[in-house]
């Protein structure tokens, strides 16, 4: 009944059911690792556009930030600049010489303003008082500085109450 030939066919349409079976279930398995391997990518393409969209917001802010920088740059620089001014209308050497007293005054005051700013930019309340020796003496005190001293410990102006009229000795 069954001769070789249809044996051999019998033979041959299982081993190719069998193989066609094999190579399905790898194609499942292929697709589920794609079906993995999509889901990774999407991630990572979200994880990205998400790093994207925070170095634009950075990029934004530091540009702000920069322009703040250069305008207070330009702002120092002025200030700079009007105290070069300032100091070359000015010969403190002179003034030292002929009035100790009101030019220590101006440098004290100029001082404690200075220091009083400082604490407060550090975060202090910068209102702290002013030292005993740069007070004023109250009615009935003597000061310790000459008669000529400034009498306002918070001036810090360069100009004095008395322009310089000989800068040359």
């Amino acid at each position: 009944m069954f001769s070789g030939v249809k044996i051999a066919f019998v033979f041959v349409i299982l081993a190719t059911a069998g193989s066609g079976y094999l190579y399905i279930t790898k194609l499942q398995s292929d697709l589920q690792t794609a079906r993995a391997n999509v889901a990774k990518m999407e991630v990572a393409v979200a994880t990205a556009e998400a790093s994207v969209k925070t170095l634009k917001e950075d990029a934004v802010k530091i540009a702000a930030l920069n322009q703040k920088l250069n305008a207070d740059l330009q702002q120092a620089e002025a200030y700079g600049d009007d105290l070069r001014s300032k100091l070359s209308r000015h010969n403190l050497t002179t003034l030292a010489l002929k009035e100790p007293g009101q030019l220590e005054g101006k440098m004290n005051g100029a001082t404690a303003k200075l220091w009083r700013r400082l604490e407060k930019d550090t975060g202090g309340p910068g209102d702290t008082p002013l030292p005993p020796w740069l007070q004023r003496p109250t009615a009935g005190e003597t000061g310790t500085g000459s008669t000529g001293s400034n009498t306002d410990p918070e001036d810090d102006s360069a100009d004095g109450s008395t322009p310089e009229t000989n800068t040359t000795n």
